[in-house]
């Protein structure tokens, strides 16, 4: 004996019918005006680095290839808020871009203020810390986290480095932040002999940074 079907029933498969071909209609539409939306839009994979520093507004800088300083605190640290060798009134933190391609590295110099780097845009930057009891670090600042890369470092306040594009990259641009707000005192250019004698097994790098650069404010 044949069941019956009540006409509730034909009526709701009817309308699944109908719902399932709306939506298979209109996943098409959807798709096309996600990939047409602004927010989604990938990098030009042919930006150059003149290009990046004019949008940003990058200018050349002494130590770290182009930059732009974009936040300092509002809030200050009074001169004598801090332990030596910090002096003087200061804010109580700043941020900057900077952008470095081959002929400006990141020169050899240190802040005495803690600082965090962050990857956003391009190829990897190869970045050699000198640590005050003479060992060495050479880490990567990139996006293969899957290989180790890293999208934030901590450079200890007083730390030496200096970094460069790895391999064969065309420009790297990241971030800086400092804590507390870096003011001119706070920097130090090394002084690449003593320091090269100082880190042997990092001097040869050290020289071949330094003699890379082309761009010093």
């Amino acid at each position: 004996m044949r069941k019956r079907h009540s006409p509730a029933i034909g009526r709701r498969r009817i309308l699944q019918g109908a719902a399932l071909t709306g939506a298979a209609a209109l996943t098409p539409l959807v798709m096309a005006k996600a990939q047409n939306q602004p927010g989604v839009t990938p990098m030009p994979s042919d930006m150059t680095a003149d290009e990046v520093c004019k949008l940003l507004q990058l200018e050349p800088n002494a130590t770290c290839g182009f930059v732009r300083v974009t936040f300092e605190s509002k809030l200050s640290i009074a001169a004598n808020g801090l332990p030596a060798p910090f002096a003087g009134k200061r804010p109580l933190g700043s941020a900057l871009y900077f952008l470095v391609k081959s002929g400006a590295p990141v020169r050899l110099h240190r802040i005495r203020n803690d600082q965090l780097y962050h990857y956003y845009l391009g190829d990897p930057l190869e970045l050699f810390l000198l640590h005050a009891d003479g060992s060495t670090g050479r880490v990567i600042v990139g996006p293969d986290i899957r290989s180790g890369q890293h999208v934030q470092l901590l450079i200890p306040g007083n730390t030496f480095h200096t970094a460069r594009l790895l391999g064969d990259g065309r420009w790297f641009l990241g971030a800086s932040t400092e804590w507390p707000g870096v003011v001119p005192a706070d920097v130090e250019i090394g002084k690449l002999d003593e320091i090269a004698g100082k880190y042997p097994s990092v001097a040869a790098d050290l020289r071949a940074i330094a003699a890379s650069v082309q761009h010093v404010d």
